[in-house]
Formats: C-alpha cells, structure tokens, sequence
C-alpha cells in the first residue's frame, strides 16, 4: 500500500525544488519547512547522502477547517513533499497522500478535506 503521490520529473534538482514550491503556491499551499536531508546527514553524521529535500507543504485554510475537527491533528501536518535523487541520478518527486495519512485518525469530518488536499498535490505533480 503505498503511501505517497509520486512522480519522476525531467530537469534538475533545483529547478524542481523551485517548480514544486511555484506549483505548490498555485495550489494555495506555502512551504513552512525546507530541510535538506544532505546537508544534515553530512554536519551531524559525517556521511554523504543523495540530494533529498523535505518541504513541509500547508494551506493555512484548509489546516484550520482539519484543526477545527481535529485539534491534535497539528502532530500531523504540515504534509511533506519530498524531492530526491533517485538511483540512476533522475529527481522524484512524492507527496504524502493525505487520504491515507488521515484516514488512521478515523473521524470522518476530515474525508473532504484529505480528498482536497490529495486533489491539490496531484495537481501539483501534474503541473511538474
């Protein structure tokens, strides 16, 4: 069962990270976190690492719509989005699928908006 939204682009790494967080913001989302996997790897680890972003991906009004059904939903979000170098040197691209995200909180008032969210991101992989 996956649980991700995935795509393989064509481009570089960066020009995805910046076609991802235009696309993101077409979509009504801002990206609250930027963490680059590498760089941490190698000033706390030592090791090198394949070049993988993490941008914790929120649409502030469709957050507040979940919090108001959710309120300890906030140890959940933001949703990430990971770009990353695959193995043979390409760049994916995969988004948390927030049906399955949320479906382990059970409370159906969040149905519509994990199906919205879900939309947005397949939006967003589309337009890459």
């Amino acid at each position: 069962m996956s649980y991700t939204l995935d795509k393989r682009v064509d481009g570089g790494f960066e020009e995805t990270i910046e076609q991802v967080t235009v696309s993101l913001q077409d979509e009504g989302f801002g990206v609250l976190c930027d963490i680059d996997v590498q760089e941490t790897f190698k000033k706390k680890l030592d090791e090198e690492y394949r070049q993988y972003r993490i941008l914790g991906a929120c649409n502030p009004a469709l957050a507040h719509e979940a919090l108001q059904s959710e309120l300890a939903l906030g140890a959940l979000l933001p949703c990430n989005v990971v770009v990353y170098e695959t193995d043979d040197g390409g760049v994916g691209v995969s988004a948390v699928d927030p049906k399955k995200l949320l479906s382990i909180v059970d409370n159906p008032d969040l149905d519509s908006i994990a199906a919205d969210v879900r939309s947005r991101f397949e939006n967003v992989l589309d337009a890459l």
